[in-house]
């Protein structure tokens, strides 16, 4: 007797798709204000976030939304900058990837790094074509993961009802 392989794929544990971008900003990066210009640091999320959510889906993911980024301090010229990204969340072809970034002040390097932004980004998954595919289950591992787990579910309520009330305006 032939066993068929099960049509859902295997999880994998947050871990795996735990991923760190670091990067020291120069000149070319900063605003008029003299501190690194937010899209250059939004690009950096994009990136760090499109590398977990690769990892963890085993191929391709692309943007579907930039649900929550918060700047919470600037960042300077010399300053080493590290974006840390996992999957927090996955539904059927979408998931929810959590970043972290951080800088270490190039005049205090002994200092601890500071926290200078928070994001939450949206994948899809998709396959050669353009087209959503399944990506695997994350399997939280700690209480951390968990609570990131649940926050991520409240945010995809949160999104899917905005979106359910603004058609709802729309058609009158």
């Amino acid at each position: 007797m032939t066993e068929h392989p099960s049509a859902a794929p295997t999880g994998k544990p947050t871990s795996y798709s735990r991923v760190t971008l670091s990067k020291i900003m120069t000149a070319v990066d900063v605003n008029l204000y003299g501190t690194v210009h937010g899209g250059v640091l939004m690009k950096f999320v994009d990136d760090v976030a499109g590398a977990a959510a690769a990892r963890h889906s085993g191929g391709t993911a692309v943007t579907a939304a930039i649900d929550e980024i918060v700047f919470s301090e600037a960042v300077r010229v010399g300053d080493l900058v590290h974006a840390h990204a996992q999957v927090n969340w996955t539904g059927q072809t979408s998931m929810e990837v959590g970043v972290r970034v951080v800088a270490e002040r190039w005049d205090s390097a002994e200092d601890a790094p500071v926290r200078v932004a928070t994001a939450y980004l949206v994948f899809v998954g998709v396959d050669v074509g353009g087209a959503p595919r399944t990506v695997r289950p994350v399997l939280p591992e700690t209480a951390e993961d968990e609570r990131r787990y649940k926050e991520a579910e409240i945010r995809r309520a949160h999104r899917l009802a905005r979106r359910r009330a603004i058609q709802a305006h729309r058609a009158g």
